[in-house]
Formats: structure tokens, sequence, C-alpha cells
């Protein structure tokens, strides 16, 4: 566990109550944004079913959760891929505590967890109108690399080295 000023962050396992709290959470507001409207609940499971994050546990990843002395606060996922790289998933923070520095703080911590598995690069991608989160992931060292997959909603791909 990583404590930063209030919150904790932690790895979790994939039956965590929080975890699905959370992962739900993430996925409404990336499909209310995709949709701009509100996304039904049909269309949230349909997202959570087509791209889901069973494997950001160990061995094959993790995802950690975030929390302070309110309830959750946040999560972030690692996938482990091939030839030493990490590709960054699922990162949230709820909306009403954005900006207090916690989205680094999971970057931060997720990089600290990936360099002990042995990864030398992060990666990610992401959408175009998420212009906050490559706002983040710049302010944290991640530069636009050539495209590494044909994702459906993938518009930019960044990486960093770990270090």
């Amino acid at each position: 566990m990583h404590r930063v000023e209030d919150w904790t962050i932690e790895a979790v396992e994939r039956t965590d109550p929080d975890r699905a709290l959370l992962l739900r959470e993430y996925t409404g507001e990336m499909a209310d944004r995709y949709y701009g409207r509100p996304a039904t609940a049909a269309e949230v499971d349909a997202a959570l079913a087509e791209d889901g994050s069973d494997d950001l546990v160990a061995p094959t990843g993790f995802l950690l959760v975030a929390r302070h002395p309110g309830g959750l606060a946040g999560c972030v996922g690692l996938r482990l891929c091939p030839e030493a790289i990490g590709e960054v998933k699922r990162m949230y923070v709820r909306p009403g505590l954005r900006g207090r520095g916690l989205g680094g703080a999971l970057l931060s911590d997720c990089a600290r967890r990936a360099e002990r598995l042995g990864v030398r690069t992060l990666r990610l991608d992401t959408r175009g109108d998420l212009v906050e989160a490559r706002g983040l992931y710049a302010k944290h060292g991640f530069r636009e690399v050539p495209a590494f997959n044909a994702g459906r909603y993938a518009e930019h791909w960044l990486a960093r080295p770990v270090r």
C-alpha cells in the first residue's frame, strides 16, 4: 500500500467490489463522453463486456484503487505486455476529486510497481476528446508515439520510460 497525503493506493483482486464500482463509473463516463449524452445501463454493460479488465490482476497486470477518508477516489490499471512494456489502462479519478494530484499519484505508483515487475516502458492509447487525460499524461512524461494497436477508440498513442 502507498500513502499520499490522505490517499491510500493499493492493488485489488478481481473480486473486490470497489474495483467493479470504479470500473463501471470509468466506463460510464467514457461512454457518456463518446455519445455526447448519458449512456444507458445497457450501453455501459456492453462496453464493459467488449473491453474487459479481467487481465488487470497478477500475473498479467494489476488494478490500483485509491481511497481517501471519504471513500473511493479513483483507479489505474496496468496490463503486462511482451518486451518489458506495461500498458496503462482505466485511469480514472472521480469528478469531485480531480485537480488535487491524485491522477499523478496513481500514475507514479503504477510506474513504481511496473518497474518492480521488470517493465521498462509504459504506454497507453486514448481518445482525442479526453483532453484532460492527455494533459495529465503529458505532465507525467508521456509523449506521442506511432500507433501500436488498432483499438476501436484509440486516436492518440503515448509512451514514456518507466524511470
